[in-house]
């Protein structure tokens, strides 16, 4: 079946793509690209596991978001991905049984961060009262913002997303929120070469620390041969697993 294209914008990026499977969906899964958040990098990459979820049972809505160099940056494309993730709520008219079940933020590195980032963002009035995320499973996430711009992670792209907002970036960084009160799989190679294994680690350990449903699930596979966004890659059985036992 092919995609259905959904619009919550006027600019290109604004748009999202709905896969639903045959019969009632296990749930639905988010499914959000990397590129640290710039815009040569697209929705192309997440397309491949939207596309292994669905036939898995899946429903699955693949955003694309403005990103630095296309508008975005902060606040656009925290904007885009919570008016992304709640255009569920309307297509659930459409479709009843689709939030029946859980409702999954997966993301890949930058996508990793917005997928974590999603989960307790219905704690800031600016994204209040959207449709809420059920769990996380953050593929190599860049989740403290703060020691990824220290560390020039993307040789600058921390801070070229940041801006100079220090509230906004607070907002936007996962770590300073942890537990974000759903839980929350943090899955990363040891041997990633763009975004420390410490990121995913720390990220666990904290939120643990602090009473939050969170765990570290090492794989192979490093990062920028894109392992853990392969369908064909061990890196990926590991994270069928985990939505196995979600729904």
């Amino acid at each position: 079946m092919a995609p259905m294209r959904l619009r919550y914008g006027d600019a290109p990026s604004q748009w999202a793509d709905l896969r639903l499977p045959a019969g009632q969906p296990r749930g639905v899964v988010v499914t959000i690209h990397g590129g640290f958040w710039r815009a040569r990098y697209g929705a192309s990459l997440a397309e491949p596991l939207a596309r292994d979820l669905t036939a898995r049972g899946w429903a699955t809505l693949t955003i694309e978001y403005r990103r630095v160099g296309d508008g975005g940056g902060l606040p656009a494309t925290l904007d885009d991905v919570a008016a992304a993730i709640d255009l569920l709520g309307g297509v659930s008219e459409l479709t009843p049984d689709l939030l029946g079940g859980p409702v999954v933020a997966l993301g890949h590195s930058a996508g990793g961060h917005l997928a974590a980032w999603s989960a307790g963002r219905l704690r800031f009035d600016r994204w209040a009262g959207g449709v809420p995320v059920s769990h996380v499973i953050a593929q190599a996430g860049v989740l403290d913002l703060a020691r990824a711009r220290r560390d020039r992670l993307g040789d600058g792209a921390v801070d070229a997303f940041l801006g100079e907002d220090a509230a906004m970036a607070e907002a936007a960084d996962p770590t300073r929120h942890v537990p974000p009160g759903v839980p929350v799989w943090c899955v990363h190679a040891r041997d990633d070469e763009d975004v420390p294994f410490s990121q995913s680690e720390d990220y666990v350990s904290r939120a643990v620390a602090l009473g939050g449903a969170a765990a570290l699930v090492e794989v192979t596979g490093g990062h920028f041969h894109f392992g853990l966004i392969d369908p064909a890659h061990p890196a990926w059985a590991a994270q069928v697993a985990i939505l196995d036992g979600i729904g």
